[in-house]
């Protein structure tokens, strides 16, 4: 299906202690075997895509504040591709399997004089990169099988003013809260995703109103319905005409009621419209690296499915992808969250069992989560997408979350 020096890009979020993404590693993989071992080609790979995710027209990365955490070995670290990267926004994160000389020392400070920022990987474990540790910006350190004394014991060690310590392999929501009340305060790892404490009963009140205007919408309910819906809450009212009236839409006057905004936006642009604020109604109780990361996960998944649907069943993808955290921002099983949505078969099949049309696109969109490259390539090649489509419509994806400002 493709040549053998393709690669597969996945991505971790790397987020501080509000829970805000600060940045992503990007996982290169090697698409003839899995391998996780870097090769040169990686860093062509990721000049050539990231390189070219500038915002010509403001002359900022697309990826807005957020860095990009590279592994890089020594082979990595000569290559003059580095120079295609942005600088200020990559950070170039030294693998334990780098022999570190005085010429690796020298490149390093080099690549910091040209603003590219340096991060160590597991020094604690790895004692020759301590070599490296006075000119490290970031530090990361395995917190898999870590207690909380010998986490406190590296923060001592190795937190200094010019140098940010990262807790990766953080997978759970209490240690995030432990290794936060010790002091760490950047993290990786997908914590905040994971499901746990389904148990509340009642949906937050919101979120309510939102579902209660997405099955008016889904039922193709009059526009008077829809728009009285809208009156009973003041603050969605006032989201939708600010929304309706933003440069995007270009509109030659200013929309001032909900019945007009409703004629202009039509029923699919709303429906979808509605479904991202379903995941940004929380009143500040929803992590932002989830709302992001569920916004990025529908946009993936549209791009993943557009070549194969007409455009109703891709707002149906962005929906599938989007709602697939909503058991985790709710606290809800997503079985009692479905029962309260008139959703087609099609996106529950999806949602509740990874399976039908949708299903394997979303399993897509998740496994580049996760960087599980295997994964990856066997979802690609079962969907006949070329590894470099998977790796571009994940770059938009970011981008296109990014742009709009959650």
């Amino acid at each position: 299906m493709t040549t053998t020096h393709q690669s597969i890009i996945g991505r971790q979020p790397i987020v501080n202690d509000k829970q805000e993404i600060i940045g992503y590693e990007f996982f290169f993989r090697k698409e003839s075997d899995g391998s996780d071992t870097p090769f040169e080609e990686d860093i062509q790979t990721c000049a050539k895509i990231l390189s070219t995710a500038m915002d010509e027209m403001h002359e900022s990365w697309l990826l807005g504040q957020q860095l990009a955490f590279i592994n890089v070995d020594h082979v990595m670290l000569a290559s003059e591709f580095l120079e295609l990267m942005p600088a200020e926004k990559t950070v170039l994160e030294i693998v334990h399997e780098v022999n570190i000389t005085s010429e690796i020392i020298a490149r390093c400070q080099a690549l910091k004089t040209a603003k590219f920022k340096i991060a160590l990987d597991n020094p604690q474990r790895h004692p020759h990169l301590e070599a490296l540790v006075p000119i490290a910006d970031y530090i990361k350190l395995d917190m898999r099988d870590v207690d909380i004394e010998e986490a406190r014991t590296w923060l001592k060690k190795y937190q200094k003013p010019n140098c940010k310590l990262i807790a990766e392999k953080v997978e759970q929501n209490a240690q995030f809260k432990n290794l936060q009340e010790a002091g760490y305060q950047q993290f990786q790892g997908y914590f905040y995703a994971r499901p746990e404490n389904l148990n509340a009963k009642v949906i937050n009140p919101s979120f309510e109103g939102v579902l209660n205007l997405l099955n008016l919408v889904s039922q193709d309910a009059d526009n008077k319905s829809i728009e009285n819906g809208f009156k009973r809450d003041t603050t969605l009212s006032y989201k939708l005409l600010r929304y309706i009236n933003s440069v995007g839409f270009g509109l030659s006057c200013e929309v001032q009621s909900i019945g007009h905004a409703l004629t202009i936006l039509g029923r699919n642009q709303l429906y979808r419209w509605l479904t991202l604020l379903m995941v940004t109604a929380g009143n500040n109780s929803t992590s932002p690296a989830l709302m992001k990361t569920s916004i990025t996960r529908g946009r993936l998944t549209e791009l993943l499915g557009e070549p194969f649907f007409e455009k109703s069943d891709r707002d149906n993808l962005f929906v599938v992808g989007v709602f697939s955290l909503l058991d985790v921002m709710l606290k809800v099983p997503m079985e009692d969250i479905l029962d309260k949505l008139q959703l087609p078969e099609s996106i529950m099949d999806a949602l509740t069992r990874r399976e039908g049309i949708f299903g394997p696109f979303l399993k897509l969109t998740e496994a580049c989560e996760d960087a599980n490259s295997k994964e990856i390539l066997h979802l690609a090649e079962m969907l006949q997408l070329n590894p470099d489509k998977v790796n571009q419509c994940h770059m938009e994806a970011l981008a296109w979350t990014e742009k709009l400002g959650v």
